[in-house]
Parts: structure tokens; C-alpha cells; sequence
């Protein structure tokens, strides 16, 4: 398998991320610049019909991108350690918080950053105005995630799963617009502290 990959983009990452939690280490990475177009030629885009990283090219020449679909496609081929659910129930909480996570906390802050950040006006027609509320959007919604985290350990449950992937990445991510955990959110900045000490972390970066 090969993954098509960039090392500058936040959902690229969220695939090395989940890769090293699983310890996989046979797929082979390609690292794309997206700066130089790299995911706009023509035979990126006739394998996967979209401008988008990442891409997974299976060994029958079959090609998923999305993250999430990524993620849910190494699982099922590495099943250890779980991060999408052992059980109908577990399964549809941390569907329920990776999709919060994704909705609430990721998008919000990617535009953040594509709206605010100097380098990526190369990529984006910028708008301070949306920059700034999609930042208070994030903010907003962490609170829940605060909620969350003051029962907790982690976003879903008791261990690590794939939502504390998402949001662990999009908060990290977001520090290129020196975007901080609000005061007062001290589950959330618990959280945030455990999950970039995790050595799966640094495989995301």
C-alpha cells in the first residue's frame, strides 16, 4: 500500500498519527507539496478524482482518500489496538465524538488557520472576518468537550480513540494562528498535555 501524503497538512497527519497508535510501519509514505501543486497533476487526480491528501493506493490499485474512511480501512486490515470500537455500543460513542470532534473543533479551527495564517493566502482567498468566527466557533465548542473531559480521560470513553485523534491534531494544528485552550477549560488542557506526550505523536508531525 502507499499513502499519499503532506507533511504540512493536519488531516495527513491524522493517518501517521493513527498508523503509529497501531504501530503499522509496512505502508509506504509519499510526501506530496501541496505549495507546488504535487496533488494536482494529472496522475495524482486520475487516482483519486479529487485534489485532496491523504490517499491510501491499495495493492489492486484501488484508491480511499478521506481520513476517516483511511483510518477505518487500516483498522479493519489492523484490528490492534482498537481505536473505532469493540461493540456496537463503544462503536457508535466514538462515532458520535470523532463526528463532534470533526464538525465542532477541526473545521472550525482549519478555517481558522486558512483565513489567518500569511503562508496560506497562496492557497485560500483570505477572510479575516471568517478567521475570526470560526476561532470563537472553537472556543465555543471546546466547552462541551471540557464537559466531557471532567468524567473522562479521553473524548469517547477510557482510552484513546480515534475522536481524540481528530481534535488532539486540529488543537495543535491551530497553534499557527497562536490559538490556545481558553482559560478556565483545565479537562480540556489535561487532555490536550497527555495526548501530545503519547509517542504516536511525534509521527504526526
Amino acid at each position: 500500500m502507499k499513502l499519499y501524503d503532506s507533511f504540512r497538512a493536519p488531516n495527513p497527519r491524522r493517518v501517521r498519527w493513527f498508523m503509529a497508535e497501531k504501530g503499522i510501519d509496512d505502508v509506504e509514505v509519499i510526501n506530496l507539496d501541496v505549495f507546488k501543486g504535487e496533488h494536482r497533476t494529472r496522475d495524482y487526480l486520475a487516482k483519486t478524482g479529487i485534489a485532496n491528501v491523504p490517499a491510501l493506493e491499495l495493492d489492486d490499485g484501488t484508491t480511499i482518500t478521506e481520513s476517516l474512511a483511511i483510518c477505518r480501512y487500516l483498522e479493519s486490515v489492523y484490528p490492534e489496538p482498537n481505536l473505532f470500537g469493540r461493540d456496537p455500543k463503544e462503536t457508535a460513542l466514538i462515532e458520535m465524538w470523532t463526528r463532534r470532534a470533526e464538525m465542532m473543533v477541526a473545521t472550525p479551527l482549519m478555517m481558522a488557520v486558512r483565513h489567518a495564517h500569511p503562508a496560506l493566502a497562496a492557497l485560500e482567498t483570505q477572510s479575516p472576518e471568517v478567521a475570526a468566527n470560526n476561532r470563537q466557533a472553537a472556543e465555543r465548542s471546546l466547552r462541551l468537550f471540557d464537559r466531557q473531559l471532567a468524567a473522562h480521560p479521553f473524548i469517547a470513553g477510557e482510552r484513546v480513540t480515534m475522536a481524540d485523534i481528530v481534535a488532539a491534531i486540529s488543537l495543535d494544528f491551530a497553534r499557527m494562528v497562536k490559538f490556545a485552550v481558553p482559560e478556565g477549560l483545565a479537562n480540556v488542557e489535561r487532555w490536550r498535555a497527555e495526548m501530545m506526550a503519547r509517542e504516536a505523536a511525534k509521527a504526526g508531525t
